[in-house]
């Protein structure tokens, strides 16, 4: 039986408006396939293997969250997660977890956090949230993927050299509200300020990101078709709303 192995990191500190959920559709939908999921947690404190996995999911988090976790990411941590991206390792990043991997955090009182500087990012926090329903088109190669999500972040953040975004805004504000980006992408990582959670608003995406880890570790692969007619039918009533 084929099988994918899933780190949730941090989830003790990381998971905001439900972003566990991102978890629980990467597991269904491969097991409704017939392949093995193997879900691990590799909470604060916990050593990470930068061979063990081959999806790890960031959750959001609150800014004094960021602040714990600066230490145990550290040294060690920080050095094995950039070797998993950099390995293809497929990563999935939300709002608090997205902004870890880039350089640093400016708080709006001017205070500056030294983040991981995985990916060429960083962000400045505002007084003023970006909240609400929102939607953007992802490039998919090159046919633009719709996707519905929900955002509640202060911090604006902008992408540096080598690293493109998500996702070209529709809807709502994205990274920083005034360049129409949304999320960014490097490699097998893709980052995003949707909670809510994203992926069981949005099965393509899920799939995308499993096809993706499939391939790494077995080659060429294809997905099987799932019926995601109800799926299809509750985002396009968020899309229309959003519309």
């Amino acid at each position: 039986m084929d099988e994918l192995r899933i780190c949730h990191l941090y989830p003790d500190l990381l998971n905001l408006y439900g972003d566990r959920g991102n978890i629980c559709a990467l597991r269904n939908r491969l097991e409704w396939r017939g392949i093995r999921a193997i879900v691990s947690e590799v909470p604060s404190g916990t050593a990470f293997s930068a061979s063990g996995h081959d999806i790890v999911f960031i959750g959001g988090g609150q800014d004094f969250e960021q602040e714990v976790l600066l230490n145990d990411l550290s040294g060690e941590k920080t050095r094995l997660i950039k070797e998993a991206v950099e390995s293809g390792v497929v990563f999935l990043a939300i709002c608090g977890g997205y902004q870890l991997l880039g350089t640093h955090y400016t708080t709006h009182e001017g205070l500056q956090y030294d983040f991981t500087g995985i990916m060429d990012i960083h962000t400045i926090g505002d007084k003023k949230r970006m909240i609400g329903d929102y939607m953007f088109d992802m490039d998919n190669g090159g046919k633009p993927l719709r996707i519905a999500g929900f955002e509640n972040h202060s911090g604006k953040t902008y992408l540096g050299e080598g690293i493109r975004p998500l996702g070209k805004i529709i809807r709502g504000f994205g990274n920083n509200g005034a360049d129409g980006t949304e999320g960014a992408r490097y490699r097998n990582v893709f980052c995003s300020y949707s909670h809510g959670p994203l992926l069981p608003k949005n099965p393509s995406l899920c799939d995308i990101l499993l096809e993706t880890a499939l391939k790494r570790r077995y080659g060429d692969y294809s997905l099987s078709k799932l019926d995601d007619s109800i799926e299809q039918r509750a985002s396009e009533l968020i899309v229309k709303r959003l519309s």
